[in-house]
């Protein structure tokens, strides 16, 4: 079956007004341009990682490193995509969001969130916001993957290495997120019927992604 490219456009999801500075966690899904598997082969049940995988697996793992304010929960690379959680704490050196968090629950406030919107003892401070921790993943990964193909013969991409948009979902409580944490950890086992499978024949539907 060929792929429906119009049907599985993925539509942008950014709630009109909400501030995505604010402090919380979120669940975010960022694909390869063309859906090309530059990243290795999931067998199995796991991922086997092609050069070029290890490359982004690792620049993934560096972020909070380099961001103060930056932490990073689940996390799967899959052969053309990269599910992750990003929680965003505030520009306390390596904050811990378990430290005087509470769970947004009935208020509706993201996983995380207080109701001074910093965390508590911590004073108010200009912070990343979740797209320019996005932008700066891709940029850093695009010019690395670059290197690689100039300096190591990695399959070259065409145009740009990532997708232009990303899907992304605030998570408002703990059971969202063992839900996504449970979703993301499954993730190598349903590649056979992945939407970002290239050649599966029953991909998932639209609303397949946790919540």
């Amino acid at each position: 079956m060929m792929y429906d490219l119009k049907h599985h456009q993925r539509r942008s999801i950014r709630l009109c007004g909400y501030d995505y500075a604010s402090h919380g966690a979120y669940f975010i899904t960022i694909c390869v341009q063309d859906r090309t598997c530059l990243f290795g082969d999931a067998i199995d049940g796991e991922v086997r990682f092609s050069d070029a995988g290890r490359m982004v697996h690792s620049t993934w793992d560096e972020i909070p490193a380099y961001y103060p304010g930056v932490e990073l929960d689940a996390s799967i690379i899959m052969p053309n995509h990269i599910h992750g959680i990003i929680i965003l704490v505030g520009a306390t050196p390596r904050g811990c969001p378990s430290s005087g968090w509470q769970y947004g629950g009935k208020t509706g406030q993201p996983l995380g969130a207080n109701k001074t919107g910093q965390p508590r003892g911590v004073a108010p401070t200009t912070v990343l916001s979740l797209p320019d921790v996005v932008h700066r993943f891709k940029t850093l990964t695009t010019s690395r993957y670059v290197d690689g193909v100039k300096q190591l013969g990695w399959e070259a991409f065409h145009g740009r290495l990532w997708q232009r948009n990303y899907y992304e979902h605030i998570i408002r409580n703990e059971e969202s997120l063992n839900r996504i944490r449970r979703y993301i950890l499954d993730n190598p086992g349903r590649w056979s019927h992945d939407r970002e499978n290239p050649l599966v024949a029953f991909p998932e539907t639209v609303g397949g992604w946790p919540s």
